[in-house]
């Protein structure tokens, strides 16, 4: 064991307090097991978003639709990362698809990415994408017209039964991905719900609490990045969609809250003998990222600013103004809320008599800057994306610019 090995067990031994097992000194997942359910969960939240105007014809959210589709394909190809980098053996990782194990929920998360990936996003994009495809292949004079043309798998079809066919596929596509995008996040949750052995995660609302999340940070993404991208192509925004779609917003945080809120009196309720060393492991270990970032600052402060929003008639600057801040302060509880669950359900001895600590890497696979690496490329990937493919369709390009 070498010297930097000796000091960091070290250090974890300073941050221990009461009884622990001597296996239990070091934190099994790392910061990069906390960035994977947040972003799978922004790529549900965003794909729900998507859903309401093809499926329950919410006409308002138009202007975003075509963006929470990429944004959810850009986090959607970014998920796995985490669980590769954090591998042992990342490179044969393709063995789970040629001797899958059903009765493993963990082994199972390749096919239910691979369907969602290939099966529901990548289809729903091609059919809403295919007509301004074959458009711009036809248009562009450039070597992107290759390009164009490959994307649109050589299609040259935009007569109106086309189109009519695209519109249906797009809207059956959308049904079977709504179930979907809840699989792909709710067995996040079930993973760490079935886990009995530890009292932080055994709980049959964990899958719901969440999927609720998920959707509540994914909607507040696609409001985050509609405005910036607004902005930096310096056009208005859409107040009746930016209204709506803070809407829905408002209503995702008040169930997602009710669900936390009513797991947590539930854990009050039952009073088993792991209480003690839960409520110690709160007010000592997790006060500042459960009380201060995940309550306080990520579920309180953004819900009363969204109700004053929605109380008081303020200009439109204000309400810009008010929505930005409530969707950053929604992206920075939700973190907390996976980074508390994830390293806080590790922090408490299986003795119920002890707490460690979690001492962070900068450097490293499985360091801070490798978690800040996998959390902005996705949206290096999403820029690429719509520089190549529009977020609005060419017919409402042209009468915008008219």
């Amino acid at each position: 064991m070498n010297a930097e090995r000796i000091q960091a067990l070290y250090e974890l031994l300073e941050q221990v307090t009461g009884f622990i097992y001597p296996n239990e000194i070091e934190i099994h997942w790392s910061i990069l097991i906390v960035v994977y359910p947040y972003v799978t969960g922004l790529v549900a939240g965003a794909f729900i978003l998507a859903s309401l105007v093809k499926v329950f014809n919410v006409k308002e959210v138009q202007p975003t639709y075509r963006l929470s589709l990429l944004t959810a394909l850009a986090f959607l190809l970014v998920a796995p990362l985490p669980l590769l980098f954090h591998l042992g053996q990342p490179l044969r990782s393709y063995e789970i698809f040629l001797t899958p194990n059903l009765t493993s929920a963990m082994a199972m998360f390749g096919f239910v990415y691979a369907w969602y990936l290939m099966a529901v996003l990548l289809l729903e994009l091609w059919f809403e994408y295919r007509r301004d495809l074959v458009i711009l292949g036809r248009e562009t004079a450039s070597r992107m017209a290759w390009i164009y043309r490959a994307l649109s798998l050589f299609s040259a079809d935009i007569s109106e039964a086309a189109l009519a066919f695209d519109r249906k596929a797009i809207r059956a596509i959308t049904i079977v991905g709504i179930p979907s995008a809840f699989l792909l996040h709710g067995y996040v949750g079930f993973i760490f719900g079935s886990v009995k052995a530890n009292p932080w995660w055994s709980s049959v609302l964990m899958p719901i609490v969440f999927l609720m999340s998920a959707i509540v940070s994914g909607i507040a993404l696609v409001v985050f990045l509609y405005m910036v991208l607004t902005a930096i192509r310096n056009q208005p925004i859409d107040m009746r969609c930016l209204d709506t779609i803070v809407s829905y917003l408002f209503y995702a945080v008040i169930v997602d809250f009710s669900l936390e809120a009513l797991d947590f009196i539930h854990r009050l309720y039952q009073s088993e003998e792991s209480v003690k060393i839960l409520g110690t492991l709160i007010t000592n270990k997790l006060f500042m990222s459960l009380l201060v970032l995940q309550i306080l600052l990520g579920m309180f402060i953004p819900l009363g600013i969204l109700v004053v929003a929605r109380a008081w008639k303020f200009n439109e600057d204000m309400r810009k103004l008010l929505y930005f801040t409530s969707a950053i302060l929604i992206q920075v509880g939700i973190f907390s809320t996976r980074w508390n669950v994830v390293i806080g359900g590790q922090l408490f001895s299986k003795s119920l008599r002890g707490l460690m600590g979690y001492k962070m890497e900068v450097m490293g696979i499985e360091g801070l800057l490798t978690a800040l690496v996998l959390l902005a490329l996705p949206f290096v990937i999403l820029a690429i994306m719509i520089r190549v493919l529009p977020t609005e369709r060419l017919g409402d390009q042209v009468a915008r610019g008219a």
